[in-house]
């Protein structure tokens, strides 16, 4: 196997044991995945990565359910750097004015990763939200939601905003979508990485 062919292996299943073991609870697993630096920004957290498998945990011990599903990647390699940006849904279920619901966001995960002392780790994990939906658990159940409220989010995840505020969760409203200035950011800081 090449070295560039490792390092890609190496890559792919970082990612995919990020999804594993955070959504299955393993916490002290979840943890090696990230560099002692690493920076996590999300919905609902932004902050280093200790902070965000200690509050990642909290919710996990209150009931929260996150979980997340990958899909294609790809890797872009610059020595010891790289870039993976990674299809994946983001599933929650929770309560929405009484109803419990299931949200389900698509995008991606665009991840800052660097190789050090032969180890390759999460430098910065960024999402890029393209869209969203909610649906009652009950296909039965009546839910009206505030429309205003609604409006507030950014296209991409309004609906996985909406719910997180329900149970308690100040979300930020200026994540990358599929277009626009923040992705776009993104994507520049993505190429200085590499550079």
């Amino acid at each position: 196997m090449s070295d560039e062919t490792a390092d890609r292996t190496a890559i792919r299943e970082l990612i995919e044991n990020w999804a594993l073991w955070r959504d299955a609870g393993l916490w002290d697993r979840f943890a090696t995945v990230w560099h002692d630096d690493g920076w996590m920004s999300a919905t609902w957290f932004q902050g280093p990565a200790t902070e965000f498998i200690r509050v990642s945990k909290e919710g996990w011990d209150k009931g929260v359910s996150i979980l997340h599903f990958l899909g294609g990647m790809t890797i872009e390699l610059s020595a010891y750097r790289a870039i993976a940006q990674t299809k994946m849904t983001i599933s929650q279920r929770g309560p929405v004015h009484g109803v419990e619901c299931d949200v389900v966001c698509t995008g991606r995960f665009f991840d800052f990763l660097e190789k050090r002392h032969g180890k390759w780790g999460v430098v910065r994990r960024q999402p890029i939200y393209e869209k969203d939906r909610l649906d009652p658990v009950d296909p039965a159940a009546v839910l009206t939601l505030d429309q205003d409220k609604l409006k507030q989010f950014p296209a991409g995840y309004r609906h996985l905003a909406y719910i997180q505020e329900e149970i308690g969760y100040r979300v930020k409203r200026d994540m990358p979508g599929l277009r626009g200035a923040e992705v776009e950011k993104l994507y520049a800081e993505g190429r200085a990485w590499l550079g």
